[in-house]
């Protein structure tokens, strides 16, 4: 197997780890949670190279605590968590205290280190529930869905993940993230969009400074087109913030976020697979998708990943490749795919051009 250290800067100070009550996080680079991305398998390929925090997609507090078994069991399975050496934090989202509290339990009782209360989702299908990132527009019934988690589960840290807020003309995180903080919040992340913008334009590092000043004694993470140590370091220093958190930048790069720990905290260089070792890492991920969803949804599933991991692998003929992999219709036939196509792949370019959440 080919494998690739990382470049080795000289080694940065250490900095204090950042403790949210009794779990201590790693190094301050974080995995961003990600609807129908951040499952248990990205979430264990991610840990295996190194990360401060993993957190799960978003959980919906009505389908966790609804009647329908077959709703349940599906959102049970985004909540799950294992023991790997990572913390992990899940993700909750409501509009309603009764459906997050009792959430927050259920979750609590699968294993949950930390809690994360979802107010920046800007997917319409979200916010036109009335919750995610429209919960910036109601304050107050935000804050009432805070009180309610956070004493469901008191002896687990609750953290929060916002934008900027809703549009230009309500820019309220540093509001809302004084009042979480005073309601038992441990930790804050935000984007540095406003919902109005979605993922468009550039995220504005700087304005999350704001919440900083408001929030000087908690933990606060900058989120929004992180992808690799420049824009990391980048993103800290505008911000103020203690750590940064990456999204779409460790899409078929599960690596990235060691890398950029390495960087630029000192951590151990990852081994950032090449030739035959991506190979073994591509079908090793697409092998635990399969695992997790069975082999009908999980050859569905893993197509997307595919897709990342060969536009970060640098192939001569990327369509040649893209027609192979997304040909195969047997998880026989994709191993055999995976094998052959990335055997040969020079290694990653890079994440340019690749918008982080």
């Amino acid at each position: 197997m080919t494998t690739r250290p990382t470049p080795s800067p000289a080694t940065p100070a250490p900095e204090p780890p950042i403790r949210l009550g009794g779990i201590t996080l790693g190094a301050p680079v974080f995995l961003a949670p990600m609807a129908g991305i951040t499952d248990l398998p990205f979430r264990r390929a991610v840990a295996r190279h190194g990360a401060g925090l993993v957190v799960s997609e978003m959980v919906a507090s009505t389908e966790m605590v609804t009647p329908r078994p077959s709703t349940r069991a599906a959102v049970r399975a985004k909540a799950m968590v294992e023991e790997n050496g990572v913390p992990v934090s899940v993700q909750i989202a409501g509009r309603e205290p009764g459906p997050m509290a009792e959430t927050a339990r259920i979750v609590e009782g699968m294993g949950a280190a930390i809690i994360d209360i979802n107010m920046g989702c800007p997917a319409r299908k979200v916010t036109g529930g009335l919750s995610g990132a429209a919960l910036m527009r109601e304050p107050d019934r935000a804050l009432s869905l805070i009180e309610a988690v956070v004493a469901a589960v008191p002896d687990v840290p609750v953290t929060l993940k916002m934008r900027l807020g809703w549009d230009a003309d309500c820019l309220n995180a540093s509001d809302l993230a004084a009042r979480a903080r005073d309601a038992g919040v441990r930790m804050i992340v935000v984007h540095g969009r406003t919902r109005a913008q979605f993922y468009d334009g550039a995220a504005d590092w700087t304005a999350i400074r704001a919440v900083r000043a408001a929030v000087p004694d908690l933990p606060l993470v900058a989120n929004g087109d992180v992808v690799d140590a420049a824009s990391a370091s980048a993103a800290q220093t505008a911000a103020g913030a203690d750590a940064v958190m990456v999204g779409r930048g460790a899409q078929g790069a599960p690596w990235r976020l060691a890398q950029i720990a390495h960087a630029l905290h000192g951590t151990a260089a990852p081994r950032v697979p090449v030739g035959a070792a991506l190979a073994d890492a591509v079908a090793a991920h697409h092998d635990d998708i399969l695992q997790h969803y069975g082999a009908a949804l999980g050859m569905r599933v893993a197509r997307k990943h595919l897709g990342w991991y060969l536009a970060a692998a640098g192939l001569p003929d990327p369509d040649d490749a893209r027609r192979a992999l997304m040909a195969a219709d047997t998880p026989a036939a994709a191993q055999a795919a995976i094998r052959a196509v990335f055997a040969g792949a020079p290694g990653e370019p890079g994440p340019a051009g690749r918008q982080a959440a």
